[in-house]
C-alpha cells in the first residue's frame, strides 16, 4: 500500500491552487505547507505532495479513489473550474471492468489526474 506520493511541478503556487480546488470534492485539503513542498490529504494526513524542487519531467498518471460516482462528477467539474484540461469526462470504462467509473483531467503540468469509483451503481 502506498503511504504518499510526491510530484514535481513547474509552479507550486499555481499547482496548489489547482489541486486545492480539484481535490476538494474528494475530501482533500492542504494539511502541510513548507513553501516549496505542499501536502494535501483527507483526515489530516498528507498523502499527495507537490514540489517545485526539481524540474518536472514526463507527465504521470495519478488515480484517487472516490467514494461514489457523484464525487467523481464533482471532482471533474471542480478540476475544470480550477483550470484543468479535459482528458476524459466522467463515465464508465468497461474495458477496465464493468463498474469502473472515472474522470480524467490534465493539471497545469500535463499530469493526468483521475478520480475513480469501482463500486457498481
Amino acid at each position: 500500500m502506498i503511504d504518499h506520493i510526491l510530484i514535481n511541478v513547474s509552479d507550486v503556487a499555481a499547482s496548489r491552487a489547482f489541486y486545492e480546488q480539484a481535490l476538494k470534492p474528494l475530501g482533500y485539503e492542504v494539511v502541510g505547507d513548507f513553501g516549496k513542498f505542499v501536502g494535501l490529504g483527507a483526515g489530516g494526513k498528507p498523502e499527495f505532495w507537490i514540489s517545485d524542487r526539481d524540474r518536472p519531467g514526463t507527465p504521470i498518471h495519478i488515480a484517487i479513489a472516490s467514494p461514489d460516482r457523484e464525487t467523481v462528477d464533482a471532482f471533474y467539474e471542480a478540476a475544470l473550474a480550477a483550470g484543468g484540461k479535459d482528458n476524459g469526462p466522467p463515465g464508465l470504462r468497461v474495458r477496465y471492468h464493468p463498474s469502473y467509473y472515472g474522470a480524467f483531467v490534465h493539471d497545469p503540468d500535463g499530469n493526468n489526474v483521475e478520480a475513480v469509483c469501482h463500486k457498481p451503481e
